[in-house]
């Protein structure tokens, strides 16, 4: 029962997350530079997606470009990765 009440948790959260991502009030790139906990096994294509003007398209060119898989998990990200994630931000 505790697990199910953690995984409810970290899906409400995800939830709220990715509407403050929609509206504006969250940034993608402070979510990659220092994630919270229940981000962290999140796949980054679906925290992509999230963001404003992103379609499965341009979210997976940006990992493209990253040389990042979309399978990959925001925890599971290298330093180098991240790095050059948020710099395809900053463009």
């Amino acid at each position: 029962m505790e697990a199910l009440k953690r995984a409810n948790d970290i899906r409400v959260k995800r939830a709220k997350l990715k509407r403050d991502l929609k509206d504006g009030r969250v940034r993608i790139d402070q979510i990659l530079r220092s994630p919270p906990e229940y981000v962290e096994t999140a796949k980054v294509f679906d925290i992509l997606m999230a963001v404003p003007k992103f379609g499965r398209v341009k979210a997976a060119r940006f990992l493209n470009q990253a040389r990042i898989s979309q399978a990959k998990t925001v925890g599971g990200l290298s330093e180098r990765q991240r790095t050059e994630l948020v710099g395809l931000f900053d463009r």
